[in-house]
């Protein structure tokens, strides 16, 4: 069977190092306080993904409301992936 994939539009925060990418997430972790003790669920409040079918890879954060005061304006980009069976 032969998979075709599939470009994702995503509206976020691009990386070309994975290291850039957990700096960005500790940032907002930080500008809101989490976790808020050492025992929270909820160390982060926004997560990175690594872009493994794109060349050269990359890793990205999806926007989510009040990213903008740490990250900045977000700006659309292409993500390659598998399609949803």
């Amino acid at each position: 069977m032969i998979l075709k994939l599939i470009g994702m539009l995503i509206n976020g925060y691009k990386y070309t190092n994975e290291q850039e990418a957990i700096d960005a997430r500790k940032s907002c972790a930080d500008y809101y306080g989490l976790p808020k003790t050492p025992e929270d669920v909820t160390k982060y409040y926004v997560d990175y993904q690594e872009a493994t079918l794109d060349s050269p890879i990359f890793w990205y954060i999806e926007y989510y409301q009040g990213t903008e005061p740490i990250l900045g304006e977000p700006y659309e980009f292409e993500v390659t992936q598998e399609p949803i069976e």
